[in-house]
């Protein structure tokens, strides 16, 4: 996927970058049989009290109701476009059943209008199909990947992104997920042939804090420029350090880089090796 540039009219504009949008409607209008209103709280809670910072603001959109579950097994469906999706840095592509129904799926690298996806036991191993670990061949790469069995997809669904099944073994299957983790997930668990689409998401140069307050960010403080009263890292004389084993939150609770998954967690037999792993 290309990156598209603009002149330097502007500092801003020297800067900025947009995703080339190759073999994307632009244009289309999404299916209104598939959105859900988004609400929009900016970040605050019933009693109007900020609870989550720095949201707030931002262009109006509509949640695209994606299937993950890919649950019409043998029924052959047809893509008509790929769209974008405000709310996920993945491109999403329209199908369309032989019977008239309608969905949206994430769309993977290589997929356009016209091609013919489905879900099975006993499809081609072909990007944007459908099955379960237990048939898809070793070494293949694959993404929207379940983790129980009829839940839907909840591994490996950003843009780029893509994991690779590495062994099968008593019912279980190894995959190695983008962050290097190495997962067993049992093998009558669904996943999707290939890789996301929009692999250059994560090279876009939002260029000006406009874009930034369009999608719903607000802006961020550093706690190194606060008063003490407002901020653990606040106060001092000139540029000071945070006077601290480690950076905290405006709470006093550790950050960047602070383990937050539970010690004694059930899954953690699962986990074969770990990302941060040597």
């Amino acid at each position: 996927m290309a990156i598209k540039t603009y002149r330097p009219t502007t500092p801003a504009r020297r800067q900025m970058t947009v995703s080339g949008f190759e073999g994307v409607d632009k244009h289309a209008k999404p299916e209104k049989s598939l959105l859900e209103t988004k609400k929009k709280n900016a970040g605050r809670n019933s009693y109007g009290r900020i609870t989550v910072r720095h949201h707030g603001g931002g262009n109006r959109q509509k949640y695209r109701i994606i299937d993950f579950k890919r649950q019409r097994h043998d029924d052959e469906a047809t893509v008509l476009r790929l769209e974008y999706d405000p709310n996920r840095s993945a491109f999403i592509a329209l199908i369309q059943y032989e019977d008239g129904e309608k969905a949206y799926i994430l769309a993977p690298n290589g997929i356009g209008a016209g091609d013919k996806v489905v879900s099975g036991e006993n499809v081609d191993i072909k990007a944007g199909n459908c099955l379960p670990l237990a048939n898809i061949p070793v070494g293949t790469m694959i993404h929207n990947i379940e983790m129980y069995p009829g839940k839907g997809a909840q591994l490996v669904r950003g843009a780029g992104d893509g994991a690779q099944l590495m062994a099968k073994e008593n019912g279980m299957a190894t995959v190695r997920l983008p962050s290097g983790e190495m997962r067993k997930i049992r093998m009558n668990c669904y996943a999707v042939i290939g890789i996301v689409g929009n692999g250059d998401h994560a090279n876009v140069s939002l260029g000006k804090a406009g874009r930034v307050r369009h999608m719903g960010w607000r802006p961020t403080v550093r706690g190194s420029v606060m008063n003490p009263n407002d901020h653990p890292h606040g106060g001092g004389e000139g540029k000071s350090p945070v006077g601290r084993p480690g950076p905290v939150t405006p709470w006093g609770k550790p950050t960047l880089g602070y383990k937050t998954r539970k010690k004694k967690n059930p899954t953690d037999k699962y986990i074969v090796k770990r990302r941060n792993a040597k």
